[in-house]
């Protein structure tokens, strides 16, 4: 899609500058930013970026990286028949819920991955693809070894709370990259905007794939340790950037900011002597620290709104006043970041795609959908099971009685005999 900057975007890409350089100096809260160009590598903007982090369901990533790597070697394919094992049929929501024994091709599995976040259809893969957790986890860190990902180590393939699961937003964005590079026809991976299954329809938590001019990917994920991670995609004019947030206040937070890094490389591509050369991301140095652990920001008491991964929360100086700096340079920067109309660079949501069907079984005879019956159609369809009961069993008195009187009224009718002594 083309798209070319009106002179208002200009004007905010340059705002969107200014305002990330000033929050680059005053952290209010833990968090990390990272902004990239596909194709090259080449830095726009980091801040935290080799911070480790706890990656969450942006693990699924990595997860989808060595099954197309295992599919690549022919070592499986698409329609390869995955079986949800109980220990897969176990895993915490989010997950798609299906009975230990559930049969589906890797290319279903894939597809709820990615767009339903599903904890499940991870472990199913994991589980298909390298026998076990464990020996998928080892599938996973030699390709983080062999891409570079320095400060990333992974233990299960879903981004589930793991003391030793961390990244880094650096080796995310590489990572990112390589999932692009490598696997350039599964693009359509990252950026399906919904799954229909039977009649359940689950959208994309990467809320950017229907709000943002060009958005084609990628993966959300949310922990209380980690806060709302996103690795997020763009395309304009033929060029492809990446924008990594970690350690977001809200899943709507997350959206905003990834937005206006987005929005900041595109509308500043020409004016790069506004800011020093930051290399590309591999050459980024590695920090050696442990990741922050963001429980009591993200999932305290102080919260509005439950802590979910569809938390749409925009009140980001709750998250500052908790950390007791409500006037940061954070608030400054996204109120900032707001053009005259006074929203955010993100556009209302846009129905743009219908949703991708997938099921569960073989690809020739998939299995029948056999969907839970909502409460209240059930409640409804009982009453008048109920109701219908109760009028056939007072029809069947009703009719009772009138037999009855019909039987008297007739014996009552006949003429009087007496008997001859």
């Amino acid at each position: 899609m083309s798209y070319r900057a009106s002179p208002r975007s200009l004007l905010l890409g340059l705002a969107v500058t200014a305002a990330l350089a000033l929050a680059g100096t005053t952290q209010a809260r833990a968090e990390a930013q990272l902004l990239i160009e596909a194709a090259t590598g080449k830095v726009l903007h980091a801040e935290n970026a080799t911070y480790p982090w706890y990656p969450a369901s942006v693990t699924k990533l990595m997860t989808a990286y060595t099954t197309l790597r295992a599919i690549k070697e022919g070592r499986i394919g698409f329609n390869t028949l995955l079986t949800v094992s109980r220990n897969a049929a176990a895993q915490q929501p989010t997950k798609m819920g299906f009975k230990a024994g559930t049969r589906l091709t890797v290319d279903n599995a894939l597809k709820m991955l990615m767009v339903k976040s599903a904890n499940d259809m991870a472990v199913a893969i994991a589980e298909g693809v390298g026998g076990s957790i464990e020996g998928f986890a080892d599938m996973m860190n030699a390709n983080a070894r062999r891409l570079g990902m320095t400060e990333s180590h992974f233990v299960n393939p879903n981004g589930l709370p793991a003391e030793n699961h961390v990244t880094s937003a650096r080796d995310l964005g590489i990572l990112a990259r390589a999932l692009i590079k490598e696997f350039p026809e599964d693009d359509s991976y990252w950026h399906i905007h919904a799954i229909q299954y039977g009649n359940r329809v689950m959208r994309n938590y990467n809320s950017l794939l229907d709000r943002y001019p060009g958005a084609d990917g990628m993966k959300t994920g949310f922990i209380c340790a980690s806060g709302y991670n996103v690795v997020a995609s763009a395309t304009r004019n033929g060029r492809r950037l990446i924008a990594i947030v970690l350690g977001a206040y809200s899943g709507a937070v997350r959206a905003q900011k990834a937005a206006a890094l987005l929005e900041r490389g595109f509308n500043s591509g020409g004016l790069t002597w506004l800011t020093p050369s930051l290399g590309t991301v591999d050459a980024l140095a590695p920090i050696d620290a442990q990741p922050p652990d963001l429980r009591e920001e993200m999932c305290g008491g102080h919260r509005r709104k439950p802590p979910a991964e569809d938390n749409d929360e925009e009140q980001v100086d709750a998250g500052a006043t908790a950390t007791g700096d409500s006037g940061s340079a954070q608030s400054f920067m996204l109120s900032s970041l707001r053009p005259p109309n006074g929203k955010f660079v993100l556009g209302p949501p846009v129905e743009t795609e219908p949703p991708v069907v997938v099921f569960t079984g073989p690809p020739d005879h998939p299995d029948k959908v056999q969907t839970a019956e909502p409460r209240s159609k059930k409640k409804k369809r009982v009453a008048k099971k109920e109701t219908g009961e109760k009028k056939e069993t007072a029809a069947k008195k009703d009719g009772a009685k009138t037999a009855v009187t019909h039987k008297r009224a007739k014996h009552a009718a006949k003429p009087k005999v007496s008997s001859a002594n």
